[in-house]
């Protein structure tokens, strides 16, 4: 069903934890009962790091740990242009139409974290 890569992320998130003195957000999916905390630090216009506290299904994990080594170094204004067309390229899986909100829950939420900056 999954990608043996999208199955390694949900079970060894990267970037996992948190980061202090960050723009956070919380991000949730209520059809599914996902949740993601997100913390990402932001210098001279570029995303330094993120971190992630993620606790749902193997996709909204995995999409939240796929985000989080994608983003590192990227132009702000660019992560806030990215959509779920990217995202669930990143996954490299097929999403269903009710799968999709679990896929892009942590960019969702990252992005309402820059937009506190």
């Amino acid at each position: 069903m999954y990608r043996d890569e999208i199955l390694d992320h949900y079970k060894n998130p990267r970037n996992l934890g948190t980061l202090e003195n960050a723009l956070e957000a919380e991000g949730e999916n209520s059809s599914c009962g996902d949740h993601c905390h997100v913390y990402v630090h932001v210098e001279d216009g570029e995303l330094k790091e993120m971190r992630h506290e993620t606790d749902g299904c193997a996709i909204s994990t995995a999409g939240a740990s796929v985000l989080s080594e994608e983003i590192e170094g990227v132009d702000v204004d660019r992560v806030k242009e990215l959509n779920r067309d990217w995202m669930i390229d990143k996954l490299g899986i097929e999403i269903s139409p009710m799968r999709v909100k679990c896929a892009v829950l942590g960019l969702k939420t990252v992005q309402e974290a820059l937009e506190k900056d």
